[in-house]
């Protein structure tokens, strides 16, 4: 097992790292920037760092400075958390030339998946449903580019290779518009991703956003752990997630997380991984592979019973699975809402002092949060403070507990979007379960 871990990361994704080592008897490094010294994990961990000023350029994202604060301290090992440095290759790869273990996927998988060209491709290989498209990177001939177009069908969908996060993309739904808008969208994915590759797929109008969690060890070994349904979307970003999926049948939770694991053995993958699809009309679609954990890994926890951090940490150690695909069992419902300190009408972040919080307790109810009064929320990095999460025997006692813990929370000094939680929570249409990725935006007018 792993002796010491440097945790680059901060937030509530810092804390749960911090608190999985400790579990496994793990020592831990918080590294942390000069605006978040008092960080709840800095305070809790067996060593902390600085490592530069409150921007991220200068501190979450300065390889050297995590590099040379893993080697002061003696780590053995760095977890990236989930955003900053995550999906780096550079930093996967600069982390294991340095004689460290990066608690993640070897830097080839990450450059692979990070890729949507590439990606795309190893999946089709692997036999993974794909969205019908251009198949790789579109060519500098405008015909045959046409052709492609007018092959798939229109609306069509040019997308950035390197794009994520919902940049790096653009509908085209009249044949006459694409040319000039494979031109735009090249030029704006060269300058925000260095790349300007871009390719062509399907528009689909009003698919589901569903993922398979899957992990693997260093022994050939790799297991999916079910499907989460993140369709509640604003602009791209998730703000609820849930699972199981509802509506998703037993044998075709088994049929996409089988290629989803296969998939994972063809490509040498290790670690914990998530496979994005868009799901219309009881087809999955692959968009992309995310080469760490998710945000919304409590859910897939929940339901499963397997701590997923710890998981990380025992395979990075070259441990093998702890568990088959046959000791998978999916029980219950979960669902996590994201609580952001913002304005729930405007959507604008509110940085401030944290006079008062309370968070809300029960059976089936967890709170993952590194919030506590007299907390000051800086105004430098995403806006997330915590995640609410509730379990129940079926999805409409999750809900009913997601909304008893909406009551409950208190965060006062700063605006959060507690209320837009509830207003979903208690949505007609979402009790029913089942809605595409543009109903939240629709419900809120945007």
């Amino acid at each position: 097992m792993l002796k010491k871990v440097l945790i680059a990361n901060r937030g509530e994704i810092a804390l749960r790292i911090l608190r999985a080592c400790k579990e496994l008897g793990i020592k831990t490094v918080a590294a942390y920037s000069e605006a978040d010294r008092n960080l709840m994990h800095v305070r809790l961990a067996d060593e902390s760092v600085c490592i530069g000023p409150a921007a991220s350029t200068d501190s979450y994202l300065n390889i050297p400075a995590l590099i040379a604060a893993a080697e002061i301290t003696d780590a053995d090992a760095i977890h990236p958390g989930y955003g900053f440095l995550a999906e780096n290759a550079e930093f996967a790869e600069r982390v294991e030339k340095s004689s460290f273990i990066f608690i993640g996927p070897k830097a080839e998988s990450i450059h692979l998946m990070g890729d949507k060209v590439s990606a795309i491709d190893a999946m089709m290989k692997a036999g993974v449903p794909c969205v019908p498209g251009s198949n790789g990177p579109l060519g500098d001939d405008p015909e045959e580019n046409l052709a492609v177009a007018d092959k798939i069908g229109y609306p069509v969908m040019i997308k950035a290779a390197g794009g994520g996060g919902g940049r790096g993309m653009r509908v085209v739904r009249e044949r006459e518009d694409l040319l000039k808008f494979i031109t735009m969208t090249r030029s704006e994915a060269s300058s925000a991703f260095g790349n300007a590759t871009v390719y062509l797929e399907k528009f689909l109008e009003n698919p589901r956003h569903i993922e398979f969690q899957v992990i693997a060890d260093h022994h050939g070994h790799a297991v999916h752990l079910g499907e989460r349904d993140c369709s509640m979307q604003r602009r791209h970003q998730k703000v609820v997630e849930e699972a199981p999926a509802p509506g998703i049948t037993e044998a075709m939770r088994q049929e996409i997380g089988k290629r989803c694991a296969d998939a994972c053995v063809n490509i040498g993958y290790r670690g914990a991984g998530t496979f994005e699809f868009l799901y219309e009309n009881g087809h999955f679609y692959f968009i992309e592979m995310n080469t760490r954990i998710q945000v919304e890994h409590p859910v897939t926890e929940m339901i499963t019973g397997i701590d997923l951090i710890k998981e990380q940490l025992r395979v990075a150690s070259g441990a093998p699975l702890s568990f088959k695909q046959s000791d998978v069992q999916i029980k219950g419902h979960a669902i996590e809402c994201r609580i952001n300190a913002e304005d729930p009408n405007g959507f604008i972040p509110s940085a401030g002092t944290v006079t008062y919080y309370h968070p809300p307790g029960g059976p089936g109810v967890r709170v993952d949060s590194h919030l506590y009064s007299s907390y000051k929320v800086p105004p430098y990095y995403d806006s997330m403070i915590g995640k609410l999460i509730t379990y129940g025997e079926d999805r409409a006692t999750a809900i009913a507990k997601m909304n008893n813990a909406l009551e409950e929370i208190v965060i006062e000094g700063i605006k959060c979007n507690v209320s837009l939680h509830q207003s979903i929570m208690t949505d007609a249409n979402f009790q029913k379960g089942g809605l595409n990725i543009h109903y939240l935006e629709k419900k809120l007018g945007l």
